[in-house]
């Protein structure tokens, strides 16, 4: 029989009997030794008195390794049940302490993770009612172009228009699913950024590349100041995806014939980026609500967007160590401050 599988009462059994044996041979050693019936007479009284110890003493055990074991299922099943966090007894026996400690730290683990679970659950869930929210619109569009060219007969010109139409409500659902995927990649570590040492101007320059033509079509003027031998640590890629969309909201809502200036600083701590227009401004009640994901101002509906772009720049510049904050006066125009940390 394996030690594994001896059970705590019949190992108690196996020890009674093998004590028994041995005081019984080593009376009987002793008394075929001196054959004087009280030295036998002695060793028996010690023997009793030594077995009633041992007794005593291992009944004790048996109960406190009872009670132990009650109280470790008792509380293993309100861990499972998240009833109760264990309690560590650091005045207890070193044994029970050393595992009312794991016990402690396991259930702490187990906590976070159910914490997690329950976050990452719902921002799923708000993912999801999120993109059948945003997806709605363009396709119910595009099922009524379709169902129009289909079933009544239209001339040239407005099968032209009704294409064109198509086409719009198909780059929308396009930028929409990949600003979704690269937002989903972000939060779910899908994607690292990887931090180098590279030249802010590099990395402006990209993203300034991003918003030529839209500068162009509305004459908007654009500023830039950036030493060129500036460096920072920084994800120079995903960096300049969060510029981009910076300076593709200040295109939006800057008026035609309008300015945008952009402005780097190197300071102690930080590399400051500065995005500023001179668009309609937002309002200081909206300034926190902006950076949600699709969320949007009731007095810009008509200007084309999802809601997604300041929040994409938030998670990018917040997952690099630093932070952005808005400042804005309505009929002003707004700034974006950027905050690179240096190291």
């Amino acid at each position: 029989m394996e030690l594994k599988d001896l059970s705590v009462r019949k190992f108690l059994r196996l020890f009674f009997t093998g004590i028994i044996m041995t005081a019984v041979i080593l009376l009987l050693v002793l008394f075929w030794m001196t054959r004087d019936i009280r030295v036998v007479g002695y060793g028996m009284l010690l023997t009793v008195i030594i077995f009633a110890w041992v007794a005593i003493f291992l009944h004790y055990f048996e109960k406190k390794l009872e009670l132990f074991t009650d109280g470790l299922c008792r509380t293993l099943d309100d861990m499972m049940d998240h009833a109760v966090c264990p309690e560590t007894d650091y005045e207890a026996e070193t044994l029970f302490s050393r595992i009312s400690h794991r016990l402690e730290r396991l259930y702490n683990v187990m906590r976070k993770d159910r914490e997690l679970i329950a976050k990452e659950k719902g921002e799923l869930q708000s993912l999801l009612s999120d993109i059948s929210h945003q997806t709605k619109t363009p396709i119910a569009n595009l099922k009524m172009l379709n169902e129009t060219l289909l079933e009544r007969p239209v001339d040239e010109e407005r099968r032209y228009d009704f294409l064109k139409a198509a086409r719009s409500q198909l780059d929308k659902l396009d930028f929409l699913i990949q600003a979704m995927v690269k937002t989903s990649r972000l939060e779910t570590g899908v994607i690292k950024l990887e931090k180098r040492n590279e030249p802010m101007a590099d990395t402006l320059s990209s993203a300034i590349n991003g918003i030529l033509s839209s500068l162009e079509k509305k004459q908007i003027v654009l500023s830039v100041d950036c030493p060129d031998a500036l460096s920072v640590s920084h994800d120079s890629r995903w960096t300049s995806e969060a510029l981009f969309n910076l300076l593709d909201n200040a295109v939006k809502y800057t008026p035609a014939g309008g300015n945008i200036r952009v402005v780097v600083q190197d300071w102690e701590m930080y590399l400051r980026i500065d995005v500023s227009d001179n668009g309609r401004g937002i309002p200081e009640r909206e300034h926190a609500a902006i950076f949600k994901r699709f969320y949007r101002e009731e007095s810009v509906h008509d200007v084309e967007g999802i809601g997604i772009g300041l929040y994409l720049a938030r998670e990018i510049i917040t997952m690099q160590g630093g932070y952005i904050k808005v400042t804005s006066e309505v009929g002003k125009g707004s700034t974006f401050s950027v905050f690179l940390p240096r190291r």
